[in-house]
Protein backbone atom coordinates (compact mmCIF):
# COMPACT_ATOMS: atom_id res chain seq x y z
CA UNK A 1 0.00 0.00 0.00
CA UNK A 2 1.16 3.43 -0.67
CA UNK A 3 0.90 6.40 1.77
CA UNK A 4 -2.63 7.84 -0.12
CA UNK A 5 -3.92 4.08 0.40
CA UNK A 6 -3.07 4.01 3.65
CA UNK A 7 -4.37 7.15 4.59
CA UNK A 8 -7.83 6.12 3.12
CA UNK A 9 -7.86 3.04 4.86
CA UNK A 10 -7.37 5.10 7.82
CA UNK A 11 -9.78 7.68 7.52
CA UNK A 12 -12.46 4.79 6.48
CA UNK A 13 -11.57 2.81 9.37
CA UNK A 14 -12.09 5.52 11.46
CA UNK A 15 -15.46 6.92 10.22
CA UNK A 16 -16.36 2.82 10.90
CA UNK A 17 -15.19 3.30 14.56
CA UNK A 18 -17.14 6.43 15.25
CA UNK A 19 -20.54 4.69 14.14
CA UNK A 20 -19.95 1.56 15.99
CA UNK A 21 -19.78 3.70 18.69
CA UNK A 22 -23.17 5.16 18.29
CA UNK A 23 -24.91 1.77 18.07
CA UNK A 24 -23.04 0.78 21.26
CA UNK A 25 -24.59 3.59 22.59
CA UNK A 26 -28.14 2.40 20.75
CA UNK A 27 -27.48 -0.53 22.25
CA UNK A 28 -26.74 0.56 26.06
CA UNK A 29 -29.99 2.95 25.93
CA UNK A 30 -31.75 -0.41 24.62
CA UNK A 31 -30.98 -2.56 26.84
CA UNK A 32 -29.24 -5.18 24.68
CA UNK A 33 -26.33 -5.43 26.97
CA UNK A 34 -25.10 -9.04 25.15
CA UNK A 35 -25.11 -7.39 22.01
CA UNK A 36 -23.06 -4.38 23.49
CA UNK A 37 -20.00 -6.71 24.41
CA UNK A 38 -19.83 -8.24 21.02
CA UNK A 39 -20.22 -4.61 19.69
CA UNK A 40 -17.16 -3.86 22.14
CA UNK A 41 -14.78 -6.91 20.73
CA UNK A 42 -15.70 -5.34 17.25
CA UNK A 43 -14.02 -2.00 18.11
CA UNK A 44 -11.34 -3.54 19.78
CA UNK A 45 -10.21 -5.26 16.62
CA UNK A 46 -10.84 -1.76 14.75
CA UNK A 47 -8.21 0.12 17.50
CA UNK A 48 -5.73 -3.20 16.54
CA UNK A 49 -5.90 -2.27 12.56
CA UNK A 50 -5.97 1.34 13.11
CA UNK A 51 -2.48 1.13 14.94
CA UNK A 52 -0.84 -1.46 12.53
CA UNK A 53 -1.78 1.17 9.83
CA UNK A 54 -0.89 3.85 11.75
CA UNK A 55 2.60 2.07 12.09
CA UNK A 56 2.66 1.49 8.37
CA UNK A 57 1.90 5.03 7.11
CA UNK A 58 4.68 5.90 9.67
CA UNK A 59 7.43 3.29 8.38
CA UNK A 60 6.83 4.10 5.14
Amino acid sequence: MNKRELEYAIAELKMDYVRHQGDIEKLETTGHDGMVEKAELRLEKMELQLAELNKKLADL
